[in-house]
């Protein structure tokens, strides 16, 4: 890289990245440095943002608009075979050369920031931009919010290393970039901020808020000079303003019913993503081309069975937003609004879970729309016999519920309250729902939260074996003694194997240059035998077998389910540093270790 930037340089005569930067930190300060990279990380992030939006925009209607104008069985090849090519596009390069572009990217960005110091390469960022423009904008049903965060905090991270030699100034460079990439994507700098805050700093920190707020403007000041001022969802309806009346209790059987289905939803993700891992493994390649495939039968089908009620709708493929304006202005019934929830659900379910590069932003919000229209025609309904009073018409009845559903699905899937408030007013521009949208925000939230006590993108992780170096303290510290021990728990195990001597195992993790406590002890198989501590090692003759270090041994052993508060207090009782955690179904099956130690360290974060 070194010798193509000189090369540059003498061709152009321009001065080289590294004398700019050089030059930089040689007549600026820390403070006047910093400065400087979150209004850059704003600028680029912000132009990033948009030509990402416009390149899955004009993708996905060329090819829409070229299947439509050939019509009859050419339109169902083309509407099934671009989705298959976009997913089998990411798994071929996921699989060779991009493994960072599957999924939503959010995980992928907490990951960077706790583990590899906020560290994101180039490359990351530029496979990122190209094949989630290729996935979605070929049809698939998944959203561009989730990579554009992961595209915005790569250019932040990089902007951050380029200005910084510092490893916490780099590290800081990247929630800048993450509240960039949301402001620029969604036109909402305000829900930028506490997103960043909820999602992945956990604690509100003034220091960390001056640089958000100048990238977060920044880049909200680029989205709206070249794409429009206005919100990305408008309507006539919805920009009316409401009065408080009694129809708006419909925010609590809202907030409960997007609450059980954003838990269904979950679950559907993660179980489905599980199996497909373990099934699937061997054709890891293949996964996203079948969950293209799915979408487009399901894109295709939704399309034929909203035609036969009206007006045909294609919002199962790509974004979607499209159905969910007509939704707003109630020009949808109640058989097209079912049928694109049930299809829509579907098709992004089995998009993500099978290794697609889209996030969920766009389909929580979408789903939540339509959820929110059929409630509010079920509303209407009563009201012919109810007569609810201040009732301001049935059109804007339905638009405000479909705005009150986008808020409660958003509360209950992502788990971010306080953005899942603040995001509806910056798309809508609507404010005068508050009450009714803060009562099913909340009880989405709160019943989610306790059906699945950790958040989907910490269980995406977990499920991919990622630790957070620093666990979510937003819990409190009471409450993270109730989270299973999969939360914390080390699920890279070092292990040792039977049949070989104490000093083989320990000239092997002299080599490896890794000491721990303790050392589960696996046989041939791969079957849980037992653990061995360093101590026992050392003091054992170098000769002997590990399997007379662990004959009569009393395990302890603790499955991914139980409790951190149980597992605490069984590793006391026995006197013990560490328990291993197998699995519920198989007891020699090794998933991971928990120690005395994880547990402090997760006390000590919830106390900060």
């Amino acid at each position: 890289m070194a010798i193509v930037e000189t090369v540059v340089s003498r061709i152009t005569g321009m001065p080289s990245r590294g004398v700019i930067a050089e030059w930089v930190k040689s007549r600026m300060d820390d403070s006047q440095r910093f400065l400087l990279l979150c209004i850059l990380i704003g600028l680029s992030c912000g132009v990033a943002a948009v030509l990402f939006h416009w390149s899955i925009h004009y993708l996905f209607h060329s090819v829409w608009d070229w299947a439509t104008a050939l019509g009859g069985w050419q339109f169902y090849g083309i509407m099934l075979g671009a989705p298959t090519l976009g997913g089998l596009l990411i798994g071929i390069s996921v699989k060779t050369f991009a493994p960072d572009s599957a999924g939503s990217g959010i995980p992928q960005t907490k990951a960077a920031y706790y583990n590899h110091g906020g560290y994101i390469s180039s490359a990351t960022g530029f496979w990122r931009f190209v094949l989630g423009s290729l996935y979605c904008g070929l049809g698939n049903s998944l959203g561009r919010e989730g990579p554009t965060v992961h595209l915005s905090s790569a250019i932040s991270s990089r902007l951050g290393r380029w200005i910084f030699k510092d490893q916490n100034r780099i590290q800081s460079a990247l929630p800048v970039g993450m509240a960039a990439g949301i402001a620029a994507a969604f036109n909402a700098p305000l829900s930028a901020i506490t997103f960043v805050f909820e999602e992945l700093l956990d604690n509100f920190s003034m220091k960390a808020l001056g640089g958000i707020v100048i990238a977060v403007v920044t880049a909200a000041a680029v989205s709206r000079s070249l794409l429009t001022e206005d919100p990305i969802l408008s309507s006539h309806i919805i920009n009316k303003e409401f009065i408080t009346s009694l129809w708006m209790i419909v925010g609590i059987p809202m907030g409960l019913i997007a609450g059980l289905l954003g838990h269904v939803f979950v679950s559907s993700v993660l179980t489905l993503r599980s199996k497909c891992k373990v099934k699937m493994a061997k054709m890891a390649w293949l996964t996203p081309a079948v969950g293209g495939l799915s979408c487009g039968l399901l894109g295709v089908l939704a399309y034929q069975l909203t035609g036969d009620f009206g007006d045909p709708q294609n919002s199962v493929f790509s974004i979607g937003y499209e159905s969910l304006e007509l939704a707003f202005e109630d020009s949808l019934v109640w058989q097209v609004l079912a049928v694109l929830l049930i299809c829509k659900f579907i098709a992004v379910v089995v998009n993500y879970a099978t290794g697609g590069s889209g996030g969920l932003f766009s389909p929580t919000l979408f789903l939540g729309g339509m959820l929110g229209g059929l409630i509010g025609m079920v509303l209407v309904g009563l009201e012919g016999w109810m007569h609810f009073p201040n009732w301001p018409g049935t059109h804007q009845v339905v638009g405000g519920c479909v705005l009150l559903g986008m808020g409660a699905m958003f509360s209950a899937v992502v788990r971010c309250p306080f953005t899942s408030l603040i995001i509806i007013f910056e798309m809508t521009g609507n404010y005068s729902l508050i009450l009714p949208l803060m009562a099913g925000n909340m009880l989405a939230w709160s019943l989610a939260k306790k059906f699945r006590p950790i958040a989907l993108y910490d269980a995406l992780l977990l499920q991919d074996g990622v630790n957070l170096k620093k666990f979510s303290a937003f819990r409190g510290s009471q409450d993270y003694r109730n989270l299973p021990v999969a939360a914390i728990m080390t699920h890279e195990v070092l292990t040792l194997q039977t049949g070989v001597s104490v000093k083989e195992n320990i000239k092997n993790l002299g080599a490896r240059g890794m000491h721990y406590h303790a050392y589960p002890v696996m046989d041939a198989a791969g079957d849980l035998l037992g653990i061995v501590t360093r101590h026992e090692l050392e003091d054992s003759p170098g000769d002997s077998l590990l399997d007379n270090i662990i004959i009569d041994q009393s395990l302890l052993s603790v499955q991914p389910e139980t409790s951190i508060r149980d597992a605490a207090n069984r590793m006391i009782a026995k006197n013990y540093q560490q328990a291993t955690v197998v699995s519920a179904t198989n007891s020699q099956k090794l998933l991971g270790l928990i120690t005395l130690n994880d547990i402090a360290r997760q006390q000590n974060a919830s106390s900060l």
